[in-house]
């Protein structure tokens, strides 16, 4: 006899609700885990940067205080980024395709050739100044000799003092900003010249008084400058000839690193003179020396600099406005090369190698969000926060920054 059950109509449609519910859900968040890359580990253990390649894209390495110290103790990271590694007690850089880039390129150079020059290019807050950053750091530890200015507008809106030049009549010198950008070179570069044993090529007469014999240590004249501000100018100019003969003869290698490069070619500066007249970049005795050592006349060495869009705030308005309405807005906000526009900056640099720095890509973003999670920059993560984000930033590193802020 063979018995026959019955399920109730009732239980048999919940447990079929319930089933497909479940089915449902399990492939809703099996598609989410397929859209989102998946970041094992945002960080990476490799210190030695030249050994960071395409392999470590996206993920974060740190740099030691004491070396945060001798190469960004007097600049070369933007504010806000300063603020931010105080709040997280470290300074951690993430490995970005075009630092990566600039690197293999520089293991391949033939260094006995003139220097290759190299334009990042970008729109605002998308980490070119931190590309810098990790290039710098490359550069420390492969024993190149740095001549790095942090941001060039610096001097041409906010100079610490002006005077006229005692050397090069009509021309404006900047004593303080001179002194400490020797400073800085001192601090980057000080123990790595005295081993290199670099030493002055010629003599140099200050005064009647002070002067600068012919093989004297190159770092006695670095002294000078930074002891008697009102000839750090001079000193400087000084310095970036010497650099470029010893590179040239082998006895050491540079890099230039220069941030908003494209200053040095603006119209005017917010400098005046005493007559109330505005001060052009040409006229300032700093600009000569890093025009000069932008030149490819020298060999074994690499330029690396910046164009940005906020040195444009420096143009003529007039102009600005008659520029816009021919070029028209579809022109206006395209971030390339364009702000090259002065034709003498471009056949200045011309050839060089230009690179471009984007917003982050789907795994940096979400490396980047591991990271603030990590650091408790982020501590409301409510379901879907990471595209919410992602929508309102663009993937734009500053502006993701700044909206985690308030989390």
């Amino acid at each position: 006899m063979i018995l026959k059950m019955t399920i109730p109509n009732t239980v048999w449609y919940q447990t079929r609700s319930i089933v497909s519910s479940v089915t449902a859900n399990t492939a809703a968040a099996a598609a989410a885990l397929d859209r989102v890359p998946k970041v094992v580990e945002f960080r990476t253990p490799e210190q030695t940067v030249a050994n960071h390649t395409r392999a470590t894209l996206g993920r974060y390495y740190t740099v030691p205080g004491d070396v945060r110290k001798k190469i960004f103790a007097h600049g070369g990271l933007p504010k806000s980024f300063e603020r931010q590694i105080k709040t997280f007690n470290e300074c951690s850089l993430m490995v970005r395709r075009p630092a990566v880039e600039i690197m293999e390129y520089l293991q391949r150079t033939d260094f006995a050739r003139p220097v290759n020059r190299f334009v990042l290019h970008g729109e605002d807050g998308v980490g070119k100044s931190l590309v810098l950053a990790h290039l710098l750091h490359y550069g420390f530890q492969q024993q190149y000799v740095l001549i790095h200015v942090p941001w060039v507008p610096n001097w041409m809106k906010r100079a610490k003092e002006i005077a006229n030049s005692a050397s090069h009549e009509g021309s404006i010198d900047l004593p303080l900003d001179g002194a400490a950008w020797l400073v800085h070179f001192k601090s980057q570069n000080g123990p790595l010249i005295k081993s290199l044993g670099l030493t002055v090529s010629r003599e140099y007469v200050w005064t009647k008084r002070e002067t600068t014999p012919a093989g004297a240590p190159l770092m006695e004249l670095v002294e000078h400058g930074i002891n008697r501000a009102k000839f750090s100018c001079d000193t400087i100019a000084a310095l970036v000839e010497e650099l470029k003969q010893h590179a040239s003869a082998g006895r050491a290698r540079a890099m230039v690193v220069i941030d908003g490069y494209n200053a040095f070619f603006q119209p005017h500066t917010r400098l005046l003179t005493e007559a109330k007249a505005r001060i052009t970049p040409d006229q300032i005795t700093l600009t000569k020396p890093f025009l000069s050592i932008t030149r490819n006349d020298w060999t074994n060495g690499v330029c690396v600099v910046t164009v940005d869009q906020m040195v444009k705030e420096f143009k003529d308005t007039a102009a600005g406005r008659q520029s816009s309405a021919v070029a028209g807005p579809a022109q206006v906000q395209e971030p390339s090369l364009a702000l090259l526009e002065s034709r003498e900056c471009f056949e200045h640099l011309d050839p060089f190698v230009p690179v471009s720095v984007v917003g982050y890509d789907d795994a940096e973003y979400y490396s980047c969000i591991q990271y603030y999670l990590e650091r408790k920059w982020i501590q409301t993560n409510e379901p879907g926060f990471e595209e919410e984000l992602k929508l309102l930033s663009c993937q734009n590193p500053y502006q993701l920054m700044q909206l985690c802020a308030s989390l």
